[in-house]
């Protein structure tokens, strides 16, 4: 432990078996934890299975749209290769008009953008930062309007905004037109790609400190499906990364109770609480088998 007292530590008392017990309670421990360490392993990997296979599900759509049967075009963009053929593709200038308009009192919600969560709110946020004294001059972001983190856009610092509230001046913020809805929007700009392409229009000198501004941002091309697509692309996505995130919700259950599991093994096992001749009847049990 950080700082603590040695003297504390020689004077510290702790109960200590006999070497052989010792010795039991390891091989009892190295064979029920090595199969729970296993176990977590797995359930670990298909959190990231679930993670990929989120990640090509909206990109395939967003990008490819729902059906495979249609004709795709070549549109010479690297980061969007090929469209369907009744797809046009947009500057971002012209699908979004940048809003400045700025909070009078700063009483509004306050919120906040981050690469994993999207725009959420500040207060969903457990954060111990600096909070000016007063949010007057924040600027007012509305429900469906696409905020930008300036400074951390290049690692996917953007999002729709699901509310209206008020955000860091420091940000920017665009109203959509009413040719792309803004939930499209939302899955457009979160895929890693898009990120990678918006990066290339920011300004800065090390990666770390590049930034995100209009001018930038209206650069890079959107693909733009015929909005009733749009709205059938977004529903699409809604059900199925639903059903995803309901999975990989149970797997993070079970990798907790798991870890719990074997907090509770080791405790119970190096303070004598599970019987010696327990261990020895499962440890013979597992060799057996």
């Amino acid at each position: 432990q950080p700082l603590i007292n040695t003297e504390i530590v020689e004077s510290t008392k702790a109960a200590i078996p006999s070497l052989s017990e010792q010795q039991q309670i390891s091989r009892f421990l190295d064979f029920h934890i090595s199969s729970i360490d296993n176990i977590i392993l797995a359930k670990q990997r298909l959190l990231n299975l679930l993670t990929e296979k989120r990640r090509a599900l909206i990109t395939q759509a967003v990008t490819k749209g729902l059906d495979s049967s249609v004709k795709m075009k070549d549109l010479g963009i690297p980061w969007l290769s090929v469209i369907p053929t009744h797809w046009s593709i947009e500057r971002s200038k012209w699908l979004l008009k940048e809003r400045d308009e700025r909070s009078e009192l700063g009483e509004e919600e306050l919120l906040t953008v981050s690469h994993l969560t999207g725009v959420t709110t500040r207060a969903e946020k457990d954060v111990n930062m600096f909070m000016a004294e007063s949010l007057e001059g924040y600027k007012c972001c509305k429900r469906g309007d696409l905020v930008i983190n300036t400074l951390w856009a290049w690692m996917g610092a953007m999002g729709v905004a699901r509310q209206d509230g008020i955000v860091s001046p420091a940000y920017h913020v665009y109203e959509p037109g009413p040719n792309i809805d803004p939930d499209y929007i939302d899955y457009l700009v979160r895929m890693p790609v898009f990120t990678e392409e918006v990066t290339r229009y920011s300004k800065g000198v090390w990666s770390s400190r590049l930034r995100l501004y209009p001018e930038g941002l209206y650069e890079v091309w959107f693909p733009v499906p015929p909005i009733d697509e749009q709205r059938a692309i977004v529903a699409h996505l809604k059900t199925e990364t639903a059903k995803l995130s309901n999975l990989a919700t149970a797997t993070e259950r079970t990798i907790k109770l798991l870890q719990e599991r074997r907090t509770a093994l080791i405790s119970d096992a190096v303070t004598g609480k599970i019987p010696s001749e327990f261990m020895n009847l499962k440890i013979e049990e597992n060799h057996a088998y």
